[in-house]
């Protein structure tokens, strides 16, 4: 069943120079119980989306200027400031990339904590503190009087993620989006992070938007992939689709580019395999080309190419392309 649909996102912010087409036409849905990935490089408008699902897009300059984001049966994009104060943190909750700054560093996590349990679940501060130290142990903290006591320059990178984790499950909501929570952390504190994030989903049955510009991550956390580069969505479909048989030449060079999902590298003199790049830069959001956005950097790319956006065509489970030249098979 669906939890979430979106069709025809459109998000602008208006500057001096112009307009910027920040997200322009995105559709992707999400199951309940389901975990998606929202990969792509920076810039490609991936926390704009989901600081759109949550109504957090910067005003006055930024806009949603057409779409629809059906949420349960509702039309997010309809609600009014007052009716997303109802839905954030109670329906959908962000993790925040930044979990420094995204806490007021001069209160502990525990008078945090406490305001959204409080201000959510209506419990007394003797009964709040309980359901703290419950999240907290979710989360894989034992240590709550010290963790509640602290302030948030205090713990570690990995700590502080955890304690984001437990305030944004704090009132249980039913889509969790992770904006790349891994980013700054070292390689065993992003593992453990993300296999957190999978026993929520198993364990809670929390439906996850997991933003990210690693490939890496992706294979044994998520059900679903998007691919989004300026601004649109060029690849959707199973993960397991997608991670053996790309078909967008902007995935496959993802996919490339990370040591854990790379395919058909050549070789070095050693034997070793050598990962590729991305040759060029992301267009420039502000003057969009009429043709395929991907086209200075992709060499597969035709005459057709420069002059029209590709329509999406429907490949085998489900699997979606924009693109006039995909290749049949990746082996």
């Amino acid at each position: 069943m669906t939890l979430l649909d979106i069709s025809n996102l459109q998000v602008h912010f208006t500057t001096s120079n112009g307009t910027v087409q920040a997200v322009n036409g995105v559709d992707f849905s999400i199951n309940h119980g389901e975990i998606m990935a929202l990969v792509g490089e920076s810039g490609s408008g991936k926390s704009i989306t989901g600081l759109s699902i949550l109504g957090l897009v910067p005003k006055p300059n930024g806009k949603i200027v057409n779409g629809s984001m059906m949420f349960n049966g509702s039309n997010l994009v309809d609600k009014t400031e007052k009716e997303f104060r109802e839905i954030r943190g109670k329906e959908i909750a962000m993790i925040f990339q930044n979990p420094l700054t995204a806490m007021d560093p001069s209160f502990t996590v525990g008078n945090q904590m406490l305001e959204i349990i409080k201000y959510r679940q209506g419990l007394s501060k003797k009964n709040g503190l309980l359901e703290a130290k419950k999240l907290l142990d979710l989360v894989g903290i034992h240590d709550h009087d010290r963790v509640i006591n602290s302030y948030p320059h205090a713990l570690s990178g990995g700590m502080r993620q955890r304690v984001m984790i437990a305030m944004a499950l704090s009132c249980k909501p039913k889509l969790l989006i992770a904006d790349e929570p891994t980013t700054a952390l070292d390689a065993t504190i992003q593992m453990q992070i993300l296999s957190l994030l999978k026993r929520i989903n198993l364990e809670l049955g929390t439906s996850i938007l997991f933003i990210t510009h690693d490939f890496g991550v992706v294979a044994n956390l998520c059900d679903k992939v998007a691919v989004m580069y300026a601004g649109r969505i060029l690849e959707y479909g199973e993960t397991q689709e997608i991670l053996t048989k790309p078909k967008h030449p902007y995935t496959k060079g993802l996919m490339n580019a990370m040591p854990e999902t790379s395919i058909e590298q050549p070789k070095d003199g050693n034997g070793k395999k050598r990962l590729e790049q991305i040759n060029g830069s992301p267009p420039d959001l502000l003057n969009l080309p009429d043709g395929c956005s991907f086209f200075d950097r992709c060499n597969r790319a035709s005459d057709k190419c420069c002059t029209a956006f590709p329509n999406i065509t429907t490949k085998t489970n489900g699997h979606l392309v924009r693109c006039f030249n995909e290749e049949e098979v990746y082996v």
